[in-house]
C-alpha cells in the first residue's frame, strides 16, 4: 500500500498534485517541457515506478496525465541516452518498456490524459487513459522509432493500430505522419479539443464529475476498459521488445 505524501517528492521529472482523491501528473525537464531520456533513472524509469505507486495508493480516485509548458514530449534528451552497449544495457530497457505501460494499465481508477502541446515521443502513455483531451497546439507523432531507424515495438505497434486501424496505425509508424488535433479528433483518437487554456479546467471538471462516483464502480469500470488492451499488450509488448532489442543490438555493434 502507498500513500500519496510518500512518493509525491520522489521523481525528478513528474510533478505530482492531489486534491480531493484526484491526482494530477505532470511530466517536465526542469520545469519545462519534457525531453525524453532513457538512462537508469531518468523518466524512463520513473514513469512506471510511478504508476505503479500510483495503483497502490487506496486514496487515488481519478488520475490526470498531462505536460508542462507548450508540449507534452517533442524531442529526446540528448544527454540521457544511454552510451553502455545495447547488447548489455537492453534488458533495462525492456523491463522499464514493459512497466510503463503495465503499471499504467493496473491503476484502477479512471485516467484522464491531457494532451497540452506536441507529443513525438510516447504519445501512447497519454493515449491509453480513459478519457483522451488534446489542446488545440497539440500535434501526435511517433519520430522515435522507425523514422530514426528504430524497431517501433514497445506498444506503439499495439496502441496504434488499436486507435487507428491496422492500415492507418502502420501507415502512422512507418511515416513519421504527424497529426493535428482536429485529425485526431476526427480519427477518434482523442475525445476533445480545447483551447490550451481550457485544458486542465475541463480534466479536472470531468474528473470531479468521476470522482463523486462509489470507488468500487470507478475500480471495476477501469478494469472492464483495460482488460482487453491488457492481454493484447501481454502477447505482443515483450515480443515487440525483443525485436526492438534485437535490431539495435545489431546497428550498434
Amino acid at each position: 500500500m502507498s500513500r500519496f505524501e510518500d512518493y509525491a517528492r520522489r521523481f525528478q521529472n513528474i510533478r505530482l498534485e492531489c486534491r480531493g482523491g484526484i491526482v494530477q501528473l505532470a511530466v517536465h525537464s526542469d520545469g519545462r517541457a519534457l525531453t525524453w531520456g532513457a538512462l537508469d533513472g531518468s523518466v524512463h524509469t520513473q514513469l512506471g515506478d510511478c504508476f505503479k505507486e500510483i495503483s497502490r495508493d487506496p486514496d487515488v480516485r481519478v488520475l490526470i496525465i498531462t505536460g508542462t509548458g507548450d508540449a507534452f514530449c517533442a524531442a529526446m534528451n540528448m544527454a540521457e541516452m544511454p552510451s553502455e552497449p545495447m547488447s548489455q544495457g537492453w534488458h533495462r530497457l525492456q523491463r522499464e518498456g514493459k512497466d510503463l505501460l503495465m503499471n499504467l494499465l493496473d491503476i484502477e481508477v479512471p485516467v484522464i490524459g491531457a494532451i497540452n502541446g506536441p507529443a513525438y515521443i510516447h504519445a501512447e502513455i497519454p493515449l491509453l487513459s480513459d478519457i483522451v483531451l488534446a489542446s488545440d497546439t497539440a500535434e501526435l507523432a511517433d519520430l522515435a522509432h522507425f523514422v530514426c531507424g528504430v524497431v517501433p515495438g514497445d506498444g506503439v505497434q499495439v496502441v496504434w493500430p488499436m486507435l487507428l486501424g491496422p492500415n492507418r496505425g502502420r501507415y502512422f509508424l512507418l511515416t513519421g505522419q504527424r497529426l493535428s488535433a482536429t485529425e485526431a479528433l476526427a480519427l477518434g483518437v482523442v475525445a476533445e479539443v480545447l483551447p490550451a487554456d481550457k485544458l486542465l479546467a475541463r480534466a479536472w471538471e470531468l474528473a470531479e464529475q468521476m470522482a463523486s462516483k462509489p470507488m468500487n464502480t470507478l475500480r471495476y469500470t477501469r478494469v472492464a476498459f483495460t482488460q482487453p488492451i491488457k492481454r493484447r499488450l501481454l502477447d505482443e509488448l515483450g515480443y515487440g521488445l525483443a525485436m526492438e532489442g534485437l535490431a539495435t543490438i545489431a546497428i550498434t555493434h
